[in-house]
């Protein structure tokens, strides 16, 4: 699964990141190859190969590491390699949920506001989440929001530009993301937005020059999307779903 040099990059990221228990982990770099294998498949836990060590080591790792935020930490440090933020980018997409996403433990509350909390809802494309991303000049992921399937990507989005190490020149969206108050927000970070605005509204400025390169972040989705848990949500719980995400994201980053 991991080359030498892919292991040799990985490695002291993963030991920055990871909780420190009494004894360390057993066999970390097979560990993390039976997590990498089964999200880029979108295998049951049960069907690692056995010569990846035992699939409940795998399943146990990856899901406490994700209530612990260790994959958005791992997201983090591969970005210490250097953000490119002359332009950044924002963008969306629908995750249809497998039928075993369902079924999180309920923690009180109602069916509805469970699949809130766990970022799961119905939309005219089915059940599922909603994904939001904020992308460098580059196409590599330096963040994401989650939310119901039925939500809007908006609302989500704003926050984003907020979690850049940096002030970027620009921030480019499509009209999905169109909003008098989010360009203001924009402005108010001393960014410029590049967002075109919608039919019904009042023309804005939105350079050709620098909206045509939005497909940098269209790739990026292209790209995460080649991990079969990212394309299909398989994870009952919005923790576990964003650990895919930030670990897709990651290793994106270590292959650009």
């Amino acid at each position: 699964m991991l080359t030498d040099t892919q292991w040799a990059m990985l490695e002291p990221l993963v030991e920055q990141c990871r909780p420190k228990g009494k004894t360390p982990p057993q066999d970390l770099r097979r560990t993390m190859e039976a997590i990498l294998w089964r999200h880029q498949n979108g295998a049951k836990w049960r069907a690692v190969p056995s010569e990846l060590g035992p699939w409940w080591r795998a399943a146990q790792t990856f899901i406490r590491w994700a209530r612990l935020g260790v994959w958005e930490r791992l997201l983090n440090l591969v970005q210490e390699r250097g953000v490119q933020l002359g332009m950044t980018f924002l963008d969306g997409t629908s995750v249809r949920a497998h039928q075993k996403a369902a079924g999180a433990r309920r923690k009180g509350g109602s069916q509805a506001q469970r699949d809130d909390r766990e970022a799961l809802g119905r939309s005219r494309g089915g059940y599922g989440t909603k994904a939001c991303v904020i992308a460098d000049g580059l196409g590599r992921a330096i963040a994401f929001r989650r939310a119901p399937g039925q939500a809007h990507e908006l609302p989500d989005a704003i926050p984003l530009p907020d979690t850049l190490p940096g002030v970027p020149s620009w921030v480019v969206a499509d009209r999905g993301y169109s909003s008098h108050s989010f360009r203001e927000h924009i402005w108010s970070l001393d960014a410029r937005p590049a967002i075109p605005a919608k039919s019904n509204e009042a023309p804005v400025a939105c350079p050709a020059w620098i909206y045509t390169n939005r497909n940098v972040v269209e790739r990026l989705w292209a790209r995460l999307k080649e991990w079969r848990a990212v394309a299909t949500r398989y994870e009952k719980t919005a923790s576990s779903f964003m650990g895919v995400l930030c670990l897709a994201a990651a290793i994106d980053w270590l292959k650009n």
